[in-house]
């Protein structure tokens, strides 16, 4: 169970950390002051081509499902998030943008209704402690406009995440499937205005196509497939914390590439971040195995019935075929007898308190094998003597 959650949070966790560059392809080589189509080519080509190669549609009351989702996940959240990275330094949108997993927290006792623990809320403070010792310096400043669409994002992105653990996905449709239908709305719903707010640039460069490429294919594509199967794997307050990463990859790729240096505040930032991603992780583990251990055993636990007793050398399994005697007569070899019947002139036996395997499936411990075929020791027979033969 721990290797489980371990493998889910490893995968998961790339999308943020291919989100954590968006911020230096934003600035470096998208056209400048173009939020919205950056937003519009990140999600559309993508979803097209997914939805295309799934060669399904959404069917009933998913087609509006989907419409929400689109605008939460991809369309509104991807907006916002673009106008926070021009109008606000890097580190200062996704300190911004750390508080989603508070907003995650709080929807998904109200809709999931699960129950808020201590230890979520210590991760929350302790991650976006260490998002805002990761990005912000002195030369960090505020903009309204920035701050007000990163915090909008943070809402979209936070109730995107509850809703898609709550809806979950429709029977019958893939993963990729499910991801193309929601970048390919989100894309349509913000395609019409970026041509009537923004319109088209007057030239393109090679370098602007290798960064629409970049966020089309491995931000959205990719990035969000990988999202989605963690959200449907793990507990959305999970995931969302490990959004943090976001911050610490942009850190680490400013100091690569931009030469942006780093600090002793920026080094136990990034500590903090990978704790509380850690703590999310670990007790998601933990609690998965307390559940588990709650539901009791498998279906197909054998055991010895409540106030039964189990004679010397035999071993008695539910379904299994066993030796019994008719009522009042010897006992016949081979004569079968359905587990937990209860005997006409014998005491009632008492039913199993676990669900037991069919009696085609065959007893979970075979017996040991009898000194001749067809009968068993008298002193080994489970049978308790009739009043026939008492008398």
């Amino acid at each position: 169970m721990k290797q489980r959650v371990g493998l889910d949070s490893a995968l998961t966790v790339l999308a943020p950390v291919v989100w954590g560059s968006t911020y230096l392809v934003t600035t470096q080589l998208l056209p400048p002051d173009r939020p919205l189509l950056a937003a519009a080519v990140r999600a559309l080509p993508g979803g097209l081509i997914l939805t295309l190669a799934g060669r399904q549609l959404p069917q009933g009351h998913w087609w509006w499902r989907i419409l929400v989702l689109g605008a939460l996940n991809i369309g509104v959240f991807f907006y916002l998030l673009f106008v926070a990275a021009y109008h606000l330094p890097g580190g200062v949108a996704a300190l911004v943008g750390s508080v989603q997993p508070v907003f995650v927290l709080l929807l998904s006792a109200l809709l999931l209704r699960t129950a808020i623990r201590g230890w979520q809320v210590w991760a929350c403070v302790l991650g976006t402690a260490g998002v805002g010792m990761l990005v912000l310096g002195p030369e960090a400043g505020l903009d309204t406009i920035g701050v007000v669409a990163g915090l909008g994002g943070a809402v979209c992105m936070a109730s995107g995440i509850v809703l898609t653990k709550h809806w979950g996905r429709p029977p019958g449709v893939g993963l990729l499937t499910f991801t193309g239908w929601q970048l390919a709305a989100g894309g349509l719903l913000i395609a019409p205005v970026t041509l009537l707010g923004e319109g088209l640039p007057d030239r393109v460069t090679w370098t602007n196509l290798a960064g629409f490429a970049y966020l089309s294919l491995v931000g959205a594509l990719l990035a969000y497939a990988v999202w989605f199967r963690g959200i449907e794997r793990l507990p959305a307050l999970t995931v969302s914390l490990l959004g943090f990463a976001s911050p610490l990859a942009a850190t680490i790729l400013g100091f690569l590439f931009l030469r942006e240096g780093l600090t002793l505040i920026q080094g136990a930032g990034a500590v903090a971040v990978v704790t509380a991603v850690l703590l999310a992780q670990r007790s998601t583990a933990r609690e998965a195995r307390v559940a588990r251990g709650a539901a009791g055993p498998s279906p197909g636990t054998t055991g010895v019935p409540p106030g039964g007793t189990v004679a010397a050398g035999a071993a008695t399994t539910a379904g299994a075929a066993t030796t019994a005697a008719p009522p009042g007569g010897p006992a016949t070899a081979g004569t079968p007898t359905a587990a937990g019947a209860a005997r006409p002139d014998g005491p009632t036996a008492t039913a199993p308190t676990h669900p037991l395997p069919p009696p085609e499936a065959g007893p979970a411990h075979p017996a040991p094998p009898t000194t001749e075929a067809g009968t068993r020791p008298a002193a080994h027979s489970p049978r308790q003597t009739t009043e026939g033969e008492q008398s």
